[in-house]
């Protein structure tokens, strides 16, 4: 059902359309091959590389493992930071790096062996960020470390290093380090990236003095490994201004002077915000960063090598709850998985329509050791219990072979979500992959704003099944508010903080993805199944099919 501007916005008014307007009609055809559907949802990331090897940290890194049928990708900062070990918010450290009193380099691979090592047994694959500077090399004269909440990047660890010939030394030792340890190979396989966000205060220098720091890591890592992967910038959303200008200088410096990149990289964020007492997601933003980082890879003939989005998240602040900021709420519930799950396709169709790879949509979302439960930190998981925003990746992991076509009546179009998010009707809508054998639908109802939208009636059309398709198996997965989502569980135990092992292991079976009711079989008529569910607002489903 479509009505007119004018009356469209007198019943959003009076509230007269919510009944109408929250219900679609969804047409998925799986004759209409897009492309192919990559691993673009397993690659995940955090500040405090030390999580690694802690009780929480190494059981989210296996849960991670095993929730794709790919290797998960994981980058995390200060793998060159000086210091003891110990992480805090924002900061971890290795000691990788000293200099003796005559400014010899001395090398101490311990506590970075510890987090490889633990990458290793847990079967993930590094992300290698080349960060941040050790305390002996950096050109800073200011606290070396600052502390949370005060701006840790005021430091002089963001600084640039006081001389480049033995900051390329030691990313040629730390290289060689790891082909030793792990094999030339393996590490050919690892994406190396060049620092973190220098176009704001996570470096200190100017931008050529970035072009330099890259030239060099660049040659420190092929000296060790001809043939490794190197790339960057990672720059903040280049829908900013200074940002945008930051990477298309970038990509002019290594056009221009014939420097090897491998693949680019930058970040994309929304903006939510406390409106009205209730939190209002900025999805408008993440998909302006995601276009116009897109567009000076395009413009610049860069179209087929890989884009990295080192991160894609709803904001900036991993670390600061929602006692901190209170709009960080929304990570604890089904907001942030329905935002993802609009953003994921967003993201996917922006880089069809600039004809770019994209090849990554980095979480940066991990745990936090010894917080309370649901504190608001934007994590994957609280205490060794799964958020619901884990199972959202666990739906995406099972989407298989080829992205196909999808068409709601009740979808924000593409154009309309950069221009204004999603404040009027919800987004009600799909995307869908197909194999041989096989298709799987995500579909969620999504509104920016959290008491948003409404309960929404759909009906699935699913077109293009072969034609000796009989009886097809239905299995639906579910994210809502009484599925697959231990935090309503925690809230209705009256949201305890020392819960007891009978409320723990209750808590642990919200864990993983829930079916919204037992499989079952439909007959294919002419090549097609109909189907219908009820989506509740900011829930999100994976419907599997199988012949």
């Amino acid at each position: 059902m479509r009505f007119s501007p004018l009356l469209l916005t007198t019943l959003l008014a009076t509230g007269v359309l919510a009944s109408a307007a929250q219900s679609a009609t969804i047409t998925v055809d799986l004759s209409r091959k897009i492309g192919p559907y990559k691993p673009t949802y397993a690659w995940f990331g955090y500040d405090e590389g030390n999580y690694t090897t802690m009780k929480d940290g190494r059981v989210l890194l296996r849960k991670l493992r095993d929730l794709s049928p790919v290797s998960v990708q994981v980058r995390v900062h200060h793998l060159f930071t000086s210091g003891d070990g110990v992480p805090e918010l924002k900061w971890s450290s290795t000691n990788v790096y000293r200099e003796d009193a005559g400014g010899k380099p001395i090398y101490d691979f311990k506590i970075l062996d510890g987090i490889f090592d633990e990458f290793k047994a847990a079967g993930v694959t590094p992300m290698v960020e080349l960060g941040f500077m050790p305390k002996d090399l950096t050109s800073g004269t200011n606290d070396y470390q600052v502390h949370y909440p005060a701006r840790p990047t005021s430091g002089a660890v963001q600084a640039p290093p006081k001389d480049f010939g033995k900051w390329q030394e030691l990313v040629r030792v730390f290289t060689d380090h790891l082909v030793k340890r792990y094999g030339a190979s393996t590490v050919r396989g690892w994406y190396f990236e060049v620092w973190n966000e220098p176009d704001i205060d996570y470096w200190h220098g100017t931008p050529e003095q970035y072009w330099q720091l890259y030239d060099h890591a660049v040659a420190g890592v092929r000296a060790a490994l001809p043939g490794a992967l190197v790339g960057g910038p990672a720059t903040t959303g280049p829908n900013n201004p200074k940002a945008y200008k930051f990477l298309d200088d970038f990509l002019t410096h290594v056009s221009r002077d014939k420097v090897p990149m491998d693949f680019i990289s930058f970040h994309v964020k929304g903006l939510p915000v406390i409106s009205g007492g209730d939190v209002k997601m900025g999805l408008a933003k993440e998909l302006k960063d995601a276009d116009k980082g897109f567009e000076i890879v395009a413009r610049h003939g860069m179209n087929k090598l890989p884009i990295i989005l080192s991160e894609a998240d709803p904001e900036g602040c991993a670390a600061c709850s929602m006692k901190v900021n209170p709009a960080n709420g929304y990570r604890n519930g089904t907001l942030y998985p329905s935002y993802t799950a609009a953003a994921y396709k967003g993201l996917l169709e922006l880089a069809d329509r600039r004809k770019v790879n994209l090849i990554s949509m980095l979480s940066w979302s991990f745990e936090f050791e010894n917080k309370e439960y649901f504190e608001g930190f934007r994590s994957l998981s609280t205490n060794g219990i799964d958020k619901p925003i884990l199972n959202f990746f666990r739906m995406a992991a099972l989407m298989d072979g080829s992205r196909v076509g999808t068409a709601s009546e009740a979808a924000i179009s593409l154009d309309a979500k950069m221009a204004d998010g999603v404040a009027g009707p919800s987004d009600i809508d799909a995307m869908a992959t197909a194999n041989a054998r096989e298709a799987a639908i995500l579909l969620w109802n999504y509104h920016d704003d959290e008491k948003g939208g409404s309960p929404a009636p759909v009906d699935i059309s699913v077109k293009g099944l072969p034609k000796a398709a009989g009886r097809v198996k239905i299995t639906h997965y579910r994210i809502d508010d009484t599925h697959s989502n231990a935090y309503t569980a925690w809230k209705a135990m009256g949201s305890p903080q020392n819960p007891s092992a009978q409320q723990l292991a209750e808590l642990k079976t919200k864990e993983g993805l829930q079916l919204l009711e037992s499989p079952t079989w439909v007959n294919a008529e002419g090549g097609e199944v109909r189907l219908h569910t009820d989506l509740p607002s900011h829930a999100v489903s994976l419907v599997q099919l199988s012949w």
